[in-house]
């Protein structure tokens, strides 16, 4: 399985969405507080529909809680628009760890210090970025054949 972790979300749909999204591809989310939300909030229930109740979701109070429960630290993937190397040049395996940060401003330099896979989304110089997940279904569609791939 991927872990999809969601640091500090905002957005309740977006976060409802990934849900939905991490059901479909049988992956794990990990969400980690503080939320922009309340995690009953009728919009995030609304986003993920019935899906929810399948979800293999984790809460963390914070990035330290997350972090001490990593077996692996060089699997772990931060996605930012700063990154100079893409998603597509990475090689992906089952386990992974795929991080996103928060809508607004994304993952703070507090956390990208702590880790050394940095990624980004290649996109048109007209956009600041892609709404989160689009985001997350970019990465983990990628991640998904890869993995697929070798067990062929």
């Amino acid at each position: 399985m991927l872990n999809v972790v969601l640091v500090e979300p905002e957005i309740p749909n977006n976060t409802g969405n990934i849900g939905r999204l991490c059901v479909g591809t049988e992956s794990r989310l990990h969400l980690i507080h503080p939320f922009g939300f309340v995690i009953n909030d009728k919009n995030l229930k609304r986003s993920g529909l019935d899906y929810w109740v399948h979800l293999d979701v984790t809460e963390y109070q914070n990035i330290e809680e997350w972090i001490h429960q990593i077996p692996d630290l060089s699997r772990v993937f931060l996605m930012s628009s700063h990154a100079e190397k893409s998603y597509l040049e990475t090689d992906f395996q089952d386990g992974d760890w795929l991080v996103f940060g928060k809508e607004s401003v994304g993952l703070s330099q507090e956390v990208l210090a702590r880790f050394e896979n940095h990624l980004t989304i290649p996109m048109s110089k007209l956009i600041r970025s892609f709404n989160i997940a689009n985001s997350v279904a970019f990465v983990i569609g990628e991640a998904k054949r890869q993995i697929g791939l070798k067990k062929i």
